[in-house]
C-alpha cells in the first residue's frame, strides 16, 4: 500500500460514505420487499434491490482498485499490533462478504430465470442458466451471507465507537468527511 499518511484521502472517503449509503437502502429494500420465491418477474423493490447490487458490485469493485492503487494510511499512533491485524482481517471479510453477497443474489435471480436490468436501462446478463444446480449452490445462501455482512458491519461500526469514545485515538475520525 502506498498511502502513508494520517488520514483517508477524499476518493476513500467517498467511496465508504457511497457504499454506508447503498448498503443501507439494500438492507432496509431487503427487508421489505416481497419474498421473491413466488414471482414470475421482479418489479418494484425487488427489481430495484437487483439494481442497487449491481450498482453495489460496481463501488465495490472501484472501491478495492482504489484501495489498492492508492493504499490506507498507517496505523494510528500507538495502536497495538492486535489490533491493527484485525482490523485488516475485518476489512479484507467486509470486501469478501461484499462481493459474495452480490454475486450469490445475481446466482439467485440468473437460476430462476430472472431479467435482472440496473433500474430498467440495461438488462444484466444471467451469470447462470435458470434451473443450474451450481447456480442454486451460489444463490441459496444470499440471505445468510447478508447477515453475516450485518454483523461483520455491527463490528465494525463498535470498533470505530471503541476507538472513538474509550481510546481516544483518531481511528474513527480519520475516515470522516470534514476530516483531513
Amino acid at each position: 500500500m502506498m498511502m502513508q499518511t494520517a488520514e483517508y484521502d477524499v476518493g476513500a472517503k467517498s467511496f465508504h460514505r457511497a457504499t454506508v449509503a447503498l448498503l443501507g437502502s439494500q438492507f432496509v429494500i431487503g427487508w421489505i420487499m416481497p419474498g421473491v420465491s413466488h414471482i414470475a418477474q421482479p418489479a418494484g423493490l425487488i427489481s430495484l434491490h437487483f439494481s442497487l447490487g449491481i450498482v453495489i458490485l460496481g463501488v465495490t469493485t472501484a472501491r478495492l482498485l482504489w484501495r489498492l492503487a492508492f493504499g490506507v494510511p498507517a496505523p494510528a499512533a500507538g495502536l497495538p499490533n492486535w489490533q491493527h491485524r484485525s482490523a485488516q482481517l475485518l476489512h479484507l471479510a467486509l470486501y469478501l462478504l461484499l462481493f459474495a453477497l452480490v454475486i450469490s443474489g445475481w446466482s439467485y435471480a440468473s437460476r430462476h430465470g430472472f431479467v435482472v436490468t440496473l433500474f430498467g436501462l440495461a438488462t444484466v446478463p444471467a451469470i447462470f442458466a435458470k434451473g443450474s444446480a451450481f447456480g442454486t449452490v451460489i444463490g441459496e445462501p444470499h440471505s445468510a451471507i447478508g447477515w453475516v455482512l450485518l454483523a461483520a458491519l455491527g463490528l465494525h461500526i463498535v470498533a470505530a465507537l471503541y476507538h472513538h469514545l474509550w481510546r481516544h485515538d483518531r481511528v474513527l475520525l480519520r475516515m470522516l468527511p470534514w476530516i483531513g
